[in-house]
């Protein structure tokens, strides 16, 4: 799934946003950066390793890395938090729904 240019700012502005209504501490800023560099790493590697992989291959492969994350993410988000991202990627699961159609 490539995004347009302008689907790329979207995303970015919406990141953006997200990230200062969680009100993330410095060292919770650095965990998550870690996590999800972690899983962008890890999709990479399976594309590499998979080149004519499908997408519904692919869907499921961020699919495994985005549960790890939310995994991780309960030792250090408060519970306001962790409901706030559940919403925001819920939100982030349909948008990228519609962009695979």
């Amino acid at each position: 799934m490539n995004l347009t240019p302008e689907q790329r700012t979207q995303v970015a502005a919406e990141l953006k946003r997200f990230g200062g209504e969680l009100q993330l501490t410095d060292d919770q800023k650095q965990k998550l950066q870690e996590y999800l560099e972690e899983a962008h790493a890890k999709v990479a590697d399976y594309l590499k390793t998979n080149p004519s992989a499908s997408k519904a291959d692919v869907i499921k492969q961020v699919a495994a890395n985005r549960d790890q994350i939310r995994q991780r993410l309960v030792n250090f988000l408060s519970p306001e938090q962790l409901k706030k991202w559940d919403a925001e990627v819920s939100k982030a699961r349909e948008f990228l729904g519609q962009q695979a159609a």
